[in-house]
């Protein structure tokens, strides 16, 4: 008889959304988890002062129903980001403040960036968002890249560089890093493109009171001892009778295995008998992003003072992403901001010290003076955790959805994938993560039915 119905292979949200829904079910499930922690891409942080902040994975918002409804079911409370105020861009010197739809770009080049933002919601609606490489003109859209299509779809160097900041936001890749296919596909799995980039109505319109991570703890605390940490997977046997899934320290049998981590981290587990030649190309094709997240914390949030929100994009600058982050009561100021992309590679190569003052320098370029005294500067360089290598998510480049599409979520035998790249809705998010969780156990369900 094997140990358990199900190994779960990761303790994120996807791998504890599966697992909650297994026993629910009535399945014993075993869940290994490599780090000595649960919540995967979301991960809590303090301040020196004792706020608590987001190090991974932090906002919510309208249409991701599976977390929203899990937060609410697992008791947790949520707060609106404060989105009050005008935004800042930079561009050539200058600081921009604006409250409307130009992102403070100049007339001509906003105008480009309407025209090209249109567009593209336009090319997402045809995306069949189930099955991509379905799309019509799939294999033409799949062809270029995301930067190859800008490049031949405006003129306006201000619009270009607008859109060469936006996906590094979005993806923490590169424009030239994923194909178009993929970035239209994404686009739609999130709704829009405007949903993805707004603060209130958008993606990051709330956060979890105490921070995201609580929702992997509350379901973790369900599972109680189900859940193994320091358990480190290594490989993956199965046969016509069930699986074994050995660990550092030891093996677990089973009737099925669901494998939710990154798609590069489940690349590097050994499958016998060997992965199909799709899936096991699908893993080489699939990088994680590279970014280094910040929070800088103030003893007041002083640039609501001066009738700012907080948000500035920078077509300028490294550090160019920032988000006002300060708790809900307004207790102190918190201004979180990224390093994305090819700039978090570059700054990955520079001490802590460097990066710091890189930080620094570019919030007292944005808010003044006052930015130069933050009583804490905490950083979180997801391309060097071991178990992650790197976020936001995975990405497809050029041919890649077309040629290895169909393997992302295809069972395997006995083996089911999950996690938030494997998501047609909200791809890439915690709320694609939940969804992905639930459609593996479902998958595995069915099958005891």
């Amino acid at each position: 008889m094997p140990d358990v119905d199900v190994v779960v292979v990761g303790a994120g949200l996807a791998g504890l959304s599966a697992a909650r829904e297994l026993v629910a079910a009535g399945r014993t499930v075993a869940v290994l988890e490599a780090r000595d922690r649960v919540a995967g891409r979301t991960l809590g942080g303090v301040l020196s002062n004792g706020v608590p902040v987001e190090m991974g994975g932090q906002w919510v918002g309208p249409t991701q129903d599976a977390v929203l409804d899990l937060i609410e079911e697992l008791g947790l409370e949520t707060f609106s980001t404060f989105d009050d105020g005008e935004s800042l861009t930079v561009y050539d010197g200058k600081a921009v403040r604006y409250a409307d739809e130009t992102f403070g770009l100049p007339l001509d080049s906003a105008m480009e960036v309407g025209r090209l933002w249109e567009e593209i919601e336009e090319l997402a609606s045809t995306v069949t968002t189930g099955a991509p490489w379905e799309t019509e003109g799939a294999e033409d859209l799949d062809r270029r890249t995301l930067d190859q299509w800008l490049v031949a779809s405006t003129e306006d160097t201000i619009a270009l560089r607008f859109f060469r900041l936006l996906v590094p936001a979005l993806f923490s890749a590169e424009s030239p890093e994923l194909s178009l296919l993929h970035f239209l596909f994404y686009v739609k799995s999130g709704t829009s493109l405007e949903t993805l980039v707004a603060t209130t109505g958008g993606a990051q319109e709330t956060r979890v009171v105490g921070g995201t991570h609580r929702i992997s703890e509350r379901m973790a605390e369900e599972l109680g001892d189900r859940v193994r940490l320091g358990a480190v997977v290594r490989s993956i046997v199965q046969d016509d009778t069930g699986v074994v899934v050995a660990y550092e320290g030891g093996q677990v049998t089973a009737g099925h295995v669901i494998v939710a981590v990154p798609q590069t981290l489940a690349g590097r587990i050994r499958y016998t008998p060997a992965l199909p030649a799709l899936r096991d190309g699908l893993t080489q094709q699939m990088p994680a992003g590279s970014v280094i997240k910040f929070q800088v914390g103030y003893d007041t949030p002083f640039w609501r003072e001066e009738g700012l929100n907080g948000f500035v994009l920078s077509l300028d600058d490294s550090f160019n992403v920032v988000l006002d982050n300060s708790p809900p009561d307004g207790s102190c100021g918190v201004l979180v901001g990224f390093l994305e992309g090819a700039h978090a590679r570059t700054a990955g190569r520079a001490t802590a010290e460097e990066r710091r003052e890189l930080v620094v320098a570019a919030l007292v370029k944005y808010f003044g003076e006052k930015a130069a005294r933050p009583f804490d500067v905490v950083e979180q360089d997801w391309t060097a955790e071991e178990f992650t290598r790197g976020c936001y998510g995975g990405r497809l480049g050029a041919g890649a959805w077309t040629q290895y599409g169909r393997a992302l979520t295809a069972p395997v035998g006995r083996i089911h994938w999950a996690g938030a790249e494997t998501s047609d809705v909200w791809n890439g998010y915690m709320d694609g993560a939940v969804r992905s969780g639930r459609r593996a156990a479902g998958e595995i369900l069915a099958e005891y039915s």
